[in-house]
Order: structure tokens, then C-alpha cells, then sequence
């Protein structure tokens, strides 16, 4: 029998703040919700849009990083797998299929909804230049720590 491969890769906005929570041995899980925004096409030709809502929950460390550094609003990239669970609630049966996420870019600035930039949850390091853009789009300037700036036009690469 052929082996499965499960995948998947959103990217979108927070719908609420992380919820950060202790399993009884002692894990971390992290519990939030992704709004995922598509366009299409309706049967009367118009371009209509659409949000899915999607629950997302990132055990241990990864789960830490998304409480602590992402919050309502805020985009970011998972990568991950899906996931069915099933349990007993008020004497019926319910089930949900979440993303168990893998890995967690985040995206945009510090408190801005995300239009720049963006970190990855795995990175311990934190990059210490600054990007600032005029009008132009030809005229990205990268600040280097030092006095002079960089312009990427003298980048060979």
C-alpha cells in the first residue's frame, strides 16, 4: 500500500490571540485561528470574496514563540499537516480537522497588520538592519548598522 502525504501551507491573518496551555505532563500547545481571504468567480460573472476560518494549534517551543510574539490581526505562513480529533461533549460525539503546525513565519512588524518584512518562528536570531522604501519602487534603501547606507542597485546578485 502507497504511503499518504499530508501537507499543507496557509498563509493569512490571526482571527483572535493565541491561547497558550499546559497539558497536564507538561506540554505547551497553542491554540489560534487563521481568516483566509479568496476571490472567485459567482455564476453571474461578478468576482465575489470569501474568508475561511481555519484552527491552527503549534505544540511546545514553536507553540511558545506564536503566544509570545504574534496577536490578533497579525499574518503569518504555517506549514503543517491536517488533523482529525474526535471527543464526547453533553452526550454527543464532535469532531474537528485542525492544522498541526510544523513551522510558523511570521510576517509583517512588530504591530502593524503586515504589509513588510517578515521571521520565522525557528529563528533565534533577529536581524539587525532596516529596510525603508521611498515612492519608487526602484528606490529601496537597506540600512546597514554602520553610517553608510546600501543601495541595492550595487548588489552584482
Amino acid at each position: 500500500m502507497a504511503r499518504s502525504f499530508n501537507q499543507v501551507i496557509l498563509m493569512g491573518n490571526l482571527t483572535r490571540d493565541p491561547e497558550l496551555r499546559q497539558t497536564p505532563n507538561g506540554s505547551s500547545v497553542c491554540s489560534f485561528s487563521l481568516a483566509l481571504n479568496r476571490s472567485f468567480k459567482g455564476s453571474d460573472g461578478n468576482w465575489q470574496e470569501a474568508t475561511d476560518y481555519i484552527d491552527v494549534v503549534a505544540w511546545g517551543p514553536l507553540g511558545e514563540r506564536v503566544a509570545q510574539y504574534l496577536s490578533k490581526g497579525r499574518p503569518c505562513l504555517i506549514n503543517g499537516r491536517l488533523q482529525s480529533r474526535s471527543w464526547e461533549q453533553d452526550g454527543q460525539k464532535r469532531s474537528k480537522v485542525e492544522v498541526n503546525a510544523q513551522d510558523v513565519t511570521f510576517l509583517g512588524g512588530p504591530g502593524d497588520g503586515g504589509s513588510s518584512g517578515g521571521s520565522n518562528a525557528g529563528d533565534s536570531s533577529s536581524s539587525s538592519s532596516t529596510t525603508k522604501s521611498s515612492k519608487k519602487k526602484d528606490d529601496v534603501v537597506i540600512e546597514d548598522v554602520g553610517d553608510e547606507p546600501i543601495n541595492l542597485d550595487d548588489i552584482p546578485f
